[in-house]
C-alpha cells in the first residue's frame, strides 16, 4: 500500500512539474497573417498589446489613442522603461521562456544585444516602408538627435558656443558644462568622414580637463540646463523642443555635426501577444502613426542632413534653423563600431566605472 501511495505521489509530482514546465516554455503561436487585415483579426483575438519604451507615457498617448481608434478591440498597455533595462529584462525573461511584453525599443548600444532577441518578421507584408526596416527584424520609428543645448537666461547671445572647439574654452571650466558620462554624444566622431575616432578621443581628453559636471544620462543633463545649474550641456532635441514649448529658457546650440540617434521597435521572440505587437509596430511606422507621434517631436528624419522636409517636420526644422548637420546610422557594422568606441570615450572622459 505504501509503495502504491509513494508511486502515486511521484507520478502526481511529475505531472505537476510537466505542467509547470509546459506553462513556462510555451509561447503563443506566431500569427500566420499575410496582410494587415488578417493581422488585425489575429491581434483582436489577443485583445491586448504591451509596449515598453524609454519615453514618458504622455508623449506616446496621442499615438496610443490613434491606434486604439483605428483598431478597436485592442488595448495598449504602455510602460516607460530605459533601453538598457529593457535589454536586461528581456534577456532574463526569454531565458525563462516567459516574456511579459510585446513591443520593445532599441537604439545606440542596445541595438546589437537586441538583435538575437527580436522575432523575424516580414514587415513588408504589413506595409512597412523598406527604408524603415533595419536588419530585417527591426523598424525605424523615430530619431532623437543628440545636440548641445544652452540656458538662454544664463548664456548671453555673444557667448553661445558655435562649434565643438568653442566648448573647450576656459569660460566653461569648473562644472559649467553638463555632460552625459556614457559618452554617446561623441557618436558622430565615428560617423562623420571629416572627423575620426582617434580625434574624438583626443577631444574627450581635452573636455575632461575642464572638469565638466557628469550625469548618468542625457535626461539628467537636460534638467541641469533648464534649471540653470549648468548653462551648457549635452541634450536631446525632443527634450529641448518640448520644454521650449512650455516657455523654458533653453535652446539648441549651433554646434555641428551631431548624431541622428535612431530608435527602433521590434517584437521579441516569445511575446505574449505576437500579432498585436506586429500590428502596433506597423502602425507606428505608417504615415498615420508618424502623424500621431510628431507633436511630441518623436519622428523619422532623413538619414543624413537634408532640410527639404523642414516645413512639415519640426525636428528637421529645428536642426536646420540652428545650422546643425547630422549623420544617421546605416548598418550593423556602425553599431559594432559604437560598442567598441564608447568604452574608450568613457576612459578619455574619466567616467569609466566598469
Amino acid at each position: 500500500m505504501k509503495r502504491r501511495s509513494r508511486a502515486f505521489c511521484l507520478t502526481a509530482l511529475a505531472a505537476v512539474a510537466a505542467l509547470v514546465t509546459a506553462a513556462c516554455s510555451s509561447a503563443p503561436p506566431v500569427p500566420d497573417a499575410k496582410n494587415l487585415d488578417q493581422l488585425y483579426q489575429a491581434a483582436k483575438a489577443e485583445g491586448t498589446v504591451i509596449w515598453y519604451a524609454p519615453k514618458p507615457e504622455a508623449q506616446m498617448r496621442p499615438a496610443i489613442e490613434a491606434f486604439e481608434k483605428k483598431y478597436p478591440g485592442i488595448e495598449v498597455k504602455y510602460t516607460n522603461k530605459k533601453a538598457p533595462d529593457l535589454v536586461t529584462q528581456l534577456n532574463v525573461e526569454q531565458a525563462a521562456h516567459k516574456v511579459s511584453f510585446d513591443v520593445s525599443n532599441a537604439g545606440g548600444l542596445t541595438v546589437l544585444p537586441s538583435l538575437d532577441m527580436a522575432a523575424n518578421v516580414n514587415w513588408a507584408d504589413y506595409k512597412v516602408p523598406a527604408n524603415q526596416i533595419f536588419n530585417g527584424n527591426m523598424v525605424y520609428i523615430w530619431a532623437v538627435p543628440k545636440v548641445w543645448a544652452y540656458n538662454t537666461a544664463a548664456v548671453a547671445p555673444n557667448e553661445v558656443p558655435h562649434s565643438w572647439n568653442d566648448l573647450l574654452g576656459q569660460q566653461w571650466n569648473d562644472g559649467k558644462l553638463t555632460v552625459e558620462s556614457r559618452g554617446s554624444f561623441m557618436t558622430v566622431w565615428a560617423q562623420d568622414p571629416t572627423l575620426s575616432t582617434k580625434a574624438g578621443l583626443d577631444y574627450a581628453s581635452q573636455l575632461a580637463k575642464l572638469s565638466p559636471h557628469y550625469t548618468d544620462n542625457t535626461t539628467q543633463a537636460h534638467t541641469n540646463i533648464v534649471s540653470g545649474q549648468t548653462p551648457v550641456g549635452t541634450d536631446l532635441i525632443n527634450l529641448v523642443l518640448s520644454d521650449q514649448k512650455k516657455g523654458a529658457p533653453v535652446a539648441v546650440a549651433p554646434i555641428s555635426p551631431t548624431n541622428a540617434n535612431k530608435a527602433y521597435l521590434f517584437v521579441p521572440n516569445g511575446s505574449p501577444h505576437p500579432a498585436a505587437g506586429r500590428l502596433l509596430t506597423a502602425f507606428l511606422a505608417s504615415a498615420e502613426g508618424q502623424k500621431a507621434l510628431a507633436p511630441s517631436y518623436n519622428s523619422i528624419i532623413p538619414n543624413d542632413t537634408d532640410c527639404s522636409s523642414a516645413a512639415t517636420n519640426k525636428v528637421v526644422a529645428a536642426l536646420c534653423k540652428a545650422g546643425v548637420k547630422w549623420f544617421g546610422e546605416t548598418d550593423i557594422q556602425q553599431y559594432q563600431q559604437f560598442s567598441d568606441y564608447f568604452p574608450q570615450v568613457e576612459k578619455a572622459l574619466g567616467t569609466d566605472v566598469n
